[in-house]
């Protein structure tokens, strides 16, 4: 007997899925309180379906946190995998990172769920990858010296709150902003010393807290 009709309904869960993750984004990150009707409704799907798949507004936040932790590493990795010039391995960090815009998750969803012991897992291992890099760029002279991970990662959400027009421009006007911001990062810097204390750790983990 033919397992095609199977693998037909796999390929159409998979699509759904798709379908369902994207809409999630775009609904949440636009509104991080809106309901998850919202999403079946724009994903075009029924709520039966999406609710088969994520049966709770909470498991779908902890999916979508969770698949952004692991682009978030694999650029990472990349990264530190290129023995090329110091700089372009670090700026293509940073391009990476603001590609796959996965601090727009950070800054609309921080503190809305309880994440999960693999997101923990993740997210430590995304942090462990950010100070090397960090690390290997500022041992190779081209990061300024004064420059945290802390405000590197503050920085991707600076990049990450540009918002205009459709997703091309946004994108166009990102990457301007990252060029720039690029500059003031790289050695020798344009000005002294910086402003004011880096963030601290404790700063920005905090927001994932559940306020009660």
């Amino acid at each position: 007997m033919s397992s095609a009709p199977m693998n037909g309904r796999k390929a159409q869960a998979a699509r759904n899925d798709e379908l369902i993750l994207r809409a999630a984004r775009a609904v949440f990150t636009g509104d991080p309180g809106a309901p998850v009707a919202a999403v079946a409704e724009r994903a075009g799907v029924g709520i039966s379906a999406l609710y088969r798949r994520y049966p709770s507004k909470e498991a779908l936040l902890q999916k979508l946190c969770g698949d952004g932790l692991k682009v978030y590493i694999e650029v990472a990795e990349r990264a530190l995998a290129d023995d090329g010039d110091p700089w372009e391995a670090f700026a293509g960090y940073l391009r990476g990172i603001v590609d796959a815009d996965v601090h727009s998750l950070t800054i609309k969803l921080a503190g809305s769920f309880t994440p999960t012991e693999e997101l923990f897992r993740d997210s430590a291992r995304a942090s462990e990858l950010a100070v090397a890099a960090h690390q290997r760029a500022v041992a190779a002279g081209v990061l300024r010296p004064d420059v945290t991970v802390a405000d590197v990662a503050l920085l991707f959400e600076l990049m990450a709150s540009i918002r205009l027009g459709d997703e091309e421009r946004t994108a166009q006007l990102r990457h301007r902003y990252l060029t720039l911001t690029m500059d003031a990062l790289r050695v020798p810097p344009a000005h002294g010393d910086l402003p004011g204390p880096p963030p601290q750790d404790a700063e920005l983990t905090a927001r994932w807290v559940p306020s009660s």
